[in-house]
């Protein structure tokens, strides 16, 4: 199956006209053409049937034959927060692999030992798109913009929050900390790790420490390990 990106599709949708870049996608670089049958997703958890009329390389229009829904089978929500990485390949790369491995929600946070204060929020969004159809998922992780620190752990309400960090003192392991289908969050730090106050601030904010072994992990490696530890545990533990 190849998968296309509408975000502007309904279930109720009869005539659906692509972008000029999605067109040019599917008419030129794919060679499909009118007659052809494509599966489109909305980002939000619906699946699409649907037939070329028309094959313009700049307006390609489809007529809509059935619709269905695809709900998320994880029955939790995983939320990482983490600090941009310097080298802005290395964050794709963590959305990237993140997407395919399955999160349904980013934020991407400034601490105290940030190096990169910045993101091109709308490249970001590129890459989610181009993960979420490559993984053939219906859903669209959602990507705040970034926050700092503070803000962030002050109106946080989910149930499991997790800091993950390179400090000494009392961490336990995610197989100890993670319980039933209850929501999670984690925080994953730059690369010189939570400052103490933050690490201090988070626990006083409910947040349980968290190890993830004895090796020491980059930003981007840590939030990959998170998402697809969490991921195995709750679907085969």
């Amino acid at each position: 199956m190849q998968l296309f990106y509408h975000p502007d599709i309904q279930p109720l949708s009869l005539l659906v006209t692509f972008s000029r870049q999605e067109s040019r996608h599917l008419v030129k670089v794919l060679r499909k053409k009118r007659g052809d049958q494509i599966h489109i997703t909305d980002g939000r958890g619906n699946l699409y049937l649907a037939e070329i009329i028309n094959d313009n390389d700049k307006r390609c229009e489809v007529q809509v034959l059935n619709s269905e829904t695809r709900p998320d089978q994880k029955g939790y929500r995983l939320h990482v927060a983490i600090a941009p990485t310097k080298n802005n390949d290395r964050l794709e790369w963590f959305l990237e692999k993140s997407t395919e491995i399955g999160i349904d929600e980013i934020t991407p946070i400034l601490c105290d030992h940030s190096e990169r204060k910045k993101i091109n929020h709308e490249r970001c969004e590129k890459v989610l798109l181009a993960a979420m159809k490559q993984s053939l998922k219906f859903t669209l992780p959602i990507l705040n913009p970034l926050q700092p620190f503070d803000e962030l752990i002050g109106q946080v309400k989910t149930e499991t929050r997790l800091i993950a960090h390179c400090a000494e003192g009392d961490k336990k392991s995610l197989s100890d900390l993670i319980e039933g289908k209850n929501d999670i969050l984690v925080l994953i730090g730059p690369e010189g790790d939570f400052s103490p106050r933050e690490i201090q601030a988070a626990t006083k904010a409910g947040f349980d420490n968290l190890d993830l072994g004895q090796t020491r992990l980059r930003t981007e490696t840590a939030g990959v390990v998170v998402c697809s530890n969490i991921s195995f545990m709750k679907e085969f533990l």
